[in-house]
This record gives C-alpha cells, sequence and structure tokens, in this order.
C-alpha cells in the first residue's frame, strides 16, 4: 500500500516490550498500517507480571492526540490500557471534534484492558468503569473484551461459561457497543480457541485449533490492534474479526522466549494469504465442527444457470458433442409461477428436475454435468426423505440467509441429506461468509459477484479477481466464480485466478436476435469451453493475493441484517 490508513493506539507502554504498543506496533506494521503510539499510560512490568501502572497526566495525553490531530488524522483509534477515567474524558473531546467536523466517521475499536494476564494486578478502578460503560461502550465500533473483562463490564462477578457468553456479548451490545467480540483463547475450553463474535452482519464462534503454545503474551493486544487495522482498510466489523482471528493465530505461533515468564507473541506478515489460518465460523450458538473435504471432487468447467428446464434443454443437448459443461443449476423462481399453488408448484418443480435427471443419464457418462437446485431447500429435502429424489443424484445451492433462516432443526435436515451424498454448494460476498461456508462442509463456495451483474440486487461491492483469486488460494474447497461473466475473456479470467469453475447465466442464454437459438446457444458453449481451457492453462494463472480487498462498505453495515 502506497498510503497507509493510519491508525492511533491510546494504550499502556509495556516496558518488557510484549504487550501494549509493543504489541500494536507489530500487529499494525504487519497489517501496513501507520501506527500513532499514544502512551495513556506506563507500566513498569516484565515476563513475570506488572508491578506499577501509572497513567499519565490528561494534559499530557491530550498534547499528544492535538499533534496527531494537526497532523495524522486517524482512520480508527484503538485504544488498550487507559488507566484514568481523565483519559477516557480526553479521548471522548476529541472524538467528539472528529464527529462534530464531519467527514469519513473515525471508528473506535475498544480493548478494555482492566487487569494483566500475568499477576492479576487491576489497572482499573470504579471511576475508570464507569467511563467505559458509560461513554466508551456507547461510541465503540467494536469492543473486544476477554470473558473475564466482559464479565466485569457487566458487574458479574465471575467469568462466563461458554453457553453464557452470546448473552453477555447481546448485554454489551445493549450498552451501545456496535460490535462484539469476547475472546476466549484464555479459557481452555476444548481443542478448539473459541471467539464469540456479535455484530450487525454475523454473529456465532470464530473457531481455530488451539495452538500449544507458552509465549502468548499481547495475544489480547495483538487481536484488537489487527481488528483496528483491518477496519482502517475498509473492512466491516466482522470481517475485521475473522482477520484479527487469523493474525492472532499466527502471532501466537511466532511466539518466542523473553525473559523467564511467557515471552510475548510476534506477528506473521503472511498470515492473511495463510489458507491454515482461515477460521470457522458458526451458525449458532453451537461452535462449528471441524473442516472435512468432501471425498468427491467437484468437476470443474463451466456452470451453467438456467431458469428452467427449457432454456437448460439446447444445452444438454449440446453437451453430448461439446466437453466442458461441469453443472447445470436451474433456478426457477417462485415468482414465475404465481399462478399455482404451493403443491401446484411443487410437482412443477419435481417434473422438470426429472425432466433435467433424463436428459442428463442420456448424455455419456464423461458429459454428464452434476444438476444442481437453487433455493427450494424444503421440497428438495422433503422429497429426498420420502424415497422421490436420490441425494446422491443432485447437489443443492443456497444462499447464506437461506441457511441461516432454516435453523438448528433445518440445518439438521441439510446434514442428513448430506449424509445420504446431497452435495452443498453455498454463495459468499465476505470474509465472514467464506469462514462460515467453511464450518458447513459445502462441496463447493461460490464467490461473487466478480464484476457488476444486474441479475440481482446486491449491497456487495464486485469482487474482482482479486479477490476471487484469494477465495480460490484460502477455501477447503472449490471457488465457483460468479457474476457478471459474459465473454470469453472474462471466462479466461476467472480461470486464471483460480477458480475451478466459472459460472454463466446470461452468457449462454439464448438471446432475442438468435436466428436459431439452439444452435447458437451451441456455438456459445463451444466458444466459452475453449476460454475455460485457456485459463486453465499454466501459463494464464494469475499470482494470488496475500490480502483481500473489503467487499462492502461500513457506511451500508447498518442497513443489512445477518
Amino acid at each position: 500500500m502506497s498510503d497507509r490508513p493510519v491508525l492511533w493506539s491510546v494504550a499502556g507502554n509495556d516496558s518488557g516490550g510484549g504487550a501494549g504498543l509493543s504489541a500494536d506496533a507489530r500487529a499494525a506494521e504487519g497489517c501496513a498500517v501507520h501506527l500513532c503510539p499514544v502512551v495513556a499510560s506506563i507500566t513498569a512490568q516484565n515476563s513475570l507480571g506488572v508491578d506499577r501502572v501509572v497513567p499519565v497526566a490528561a494534559e499530557v495525553l491530550d498534547a499528544q492526540l492535538a499533534a496527531l490531530a494537526a497532523d495524522l488524522r486517524p482512520s480508527v483509534i484503538k485504544t488498550g490500557l487507559i488507566g484514568s477515567a481523565e483519559g477516557v474524558a480526553v479521548l471522548m473531546r476529541w472524538l467528539a471534534r472528529f464527529d462534530a467536523e464531519g467527514g469519513p466517521r473515525v471508528r473506535l475499536v475498544v480493548d478494555p484492558v482492566l487487569g494483566a494476564s500475568a499477576g492479576g494486578a487491576a489497572f482499573c478502578d470504579d471511576a475508570l468503569l464507569a467511563a467505559y460503560r458509560e461513554r466508551l461502550l456507547p461510541r465503540a465500533d467494536l469492543i473486544t473484551p476477554n470473558r473475564r473483562e466482559a464479565a466485569r463490564l457487566l458487574g458479574v462477578a465471575d467469568a462466563a461459561t461458554p453457553a453464557e457468553v452470546p448473552a453477555q456479548a447481546a448485554a454489551l451490545r445493549a450498552l451501545g457497543a456496535g460490535a462484539v467480540a469476547i475472546t476466549g483463547g484464555d479459557s481452555a475450553d476444548g481443542t478448539d480457541a473459541l471467539d464469540w463474535i456479535d455484530t450487525p452482519l454475523a454473529r456465532g464462534w470464530l473457531a481455530l485449533p488451539r495452538l500449544d503454545a507458552r509465549h502468548t503474551h499481547g495475544t489480547g493486544c495483538t487481536f484488537a490492534t489487527s481488528a483496528a487495522a483491518a477496519m482502517a482498510r475498509g473492512f466491516v466489523a466482522a470481517d475485521a474479526l475473522v482477520l484479527a482471528k487469523m493474525a492472532t493465530t499466527a502471532a501466537i505461533a511466532a511466539g518466542h522466549a523473553a525473559g523467564q515468564g511467557a515471552g510475548p507473541v510476534g506477528f506473521d506478515a503472511g498470515f492473511a494469504g495463510d489458507a491454515r489460518r482461515l477460521p470457522r465460523l458458526g451458525c449458532d450458538e453451537t461452535p462449528p465442527g471441524p473442516v472435512v473435504v468432501p471425498p468427491e471432487r467437484w468437476p470443474g468447467g463451466l456452470y451453467a444457470i438456467s431458469d428452467s428446464f427449457a432454456q437448460a434443454a439446447p444445452l444438454l443437448a449440446a453437451a453430448a458433442e461439446v466437453p466442458g459443461l461441469c453443472a447445470l443449476q436451474l433456478r426457477i423462481k417462485r415468482a414465475a409461477h404465481r399462478g399455482l399453488d404451493d403443491a401446484a408448484f411443487a410437482e412443477a418443480l419435481q417434473v422438470q428436475i426429472g425432466q433435467a435427471q433424463a436428459a442428463i443419464a442420456a448424455l455419456p457418462a464423461a458429459r454428464r454435468p452434476v444438476l444442481v437446485i437453487n433455493d427450494h431447500h424444503a421440497l428438495v429435502l422433503d422429497a429426498i426423505e420420502a424415497g422421490r429424489l436420490d441425494a446422491a443424484s443432485i447437489a443443492l445451492h443456497l444462499g447464506q440467509e437461506d441457511m441461516l433462516a432454516l435453523g438448528a432443526a433445518g440445518r439438521a435436515r441439510v446434514a442428513a441429506a448430506h449424509a445420504r451424498g446431497l452435495r452443498l454448494g453455498l454463495s459468499s460476498h465476505s470474509l465472514w461468509e467464506l469462514a462460515r461456508a467453511t464450518a458447513l462442509q459445502p462441496a463447493y463456495v461460490a464467490c461473487g459477484p466478480v464484476w457488476a451483474t444486474t441479475t440481482k440486487d446486491m449491497p456487495w461491492t464486485p469482487q474482482g479477481l482479486h479477490n476471487l483469486g484469494w477465495w480460490a488460494r484460502m477455501a477447503p474447497v472449490p471457488v465457483v466464480g460468479i457474476g457478471g461473466v459474459l465473454d470469453e475473456a472474462q471466462v479466461e479470467a476467472v480461470m486464471a485466478a483460480g477458480a475451478a469453475d466459472v459460472c454463466l447465466v446470461r452468457a449462454l442464454a439464448a438471446q432475442p436476435g438468435d436466428a436459431d437459438p439452439a444452435a447458437a446457444q451451441r456455438e456459445r458453449l463451444v466458444r466459452m469451453a475453449a476460454a475455460c481451457q485457456r485459463g486453465r492453462e499454466p501459463s494464464a494463472a494469475l499470482a494470488p493475493p496475500l490480502w483481500p480487498c473489503a467487499s462492502l462498505d461500513p457506511a451500508a453495515e447498518a442497513g443489512i441484517v445477518a
């Protein structure tokens, strides 16, 4: 990045070099943002514990912020060990000035450092605790307490059990925090390190395998600063927390000894391109299970979408002679059948599925695409459970909003059909959706829109080839590129970015000016299949990016419901 976003960290100086501003500096550099380290407290500490904490005078803190405001206006301010209610008041005056000036909102990430992990020293008196509750939390875009800190902010005596954590996060959001991540890496609950996130766009357990590591000093600072850095780079809170989870896990792996106690975490600037670090995000209060890659690999090539079997029939006929069609999705919309009641529509859908299955079965075995049904999960699951439909003969594609709407019982039905051979495809438009999809064991993940599309109204910024390449690098299953793919050059580019499939909606459909629609569709299939093959050539491959780009404007966050 030629122009790095500016991040202020208003935090404590750790004389032992492990946590506080030292950890913040490592994390900010690794995330390619410019950190302005504002000393709010001075500590006397080493790797064995904290001996003394001295908040800086309010006028000294104010002078630091005034100097920065005149030259280095922040995108995000992150707080750590502030040390006094007077320090909070100084910071709040500057935030109020920024709000009054207009311009982009200065986002606030609060890491409520209330006590030392080593030695248990308390850093927060009653006045400071009240300032957190009454002033910092209502202005915070994100807060990142551990379980002990969350309990203290809420006036609860003991740290929450895992079952209690979601309610505590909701209570902290009720106090005004825009988003909450209650970290749990210091709570030995099992083989996974679990952080509960509650944001306007996503909530659930973020999970990665717990590392067997002794040198973990500065973990909380690293998590909060990495999230703040990602927000400074334009990510919404949910995506920033995925990146923070990745960064912190990599930092723990890079920890080193320094002194007699627990040494500091390091920082791995390559974390954002390391597929091992992609976390899983649960759908509800149940922690996600391990990643399981389907034994039957999803086929690669052209993935066609048709609104009806009648529209798809010419493509299937052409597929008998033209290789490359690997999947056919029937995207049959209920709105196009308003004249039918639910029972009649279900019957019409089953007829079209049967027609497609028969046409596919008539093809040579090497040319048979996978039949994918878009949405209509209830009808598909009912038919599988009643024995009218072989689960292994089709795939089901769902948007993540549909998967969430199923609830635990509905997802259990999908899992049961999955165990009987049903393959699942999931849409994803953001980092948190990719993390959630990873936990649901799909056969493939769709990344889109690659380019702007008119087939669906969406709030997402086009992913571009950059993000498509990152998805392909990071996802544990094949990635399908979808959205705005209209010509051969785009098909070739999608495949060169690393996608397993390129999804075509309008590019293969009959056009009003076609004299012979079936012949025209066949000719388009030939051209697109050739472009797909060219994109697969090793010489065409694009280098995968290290970092993804934000796919949603943070200003739109409040208008979207997870």
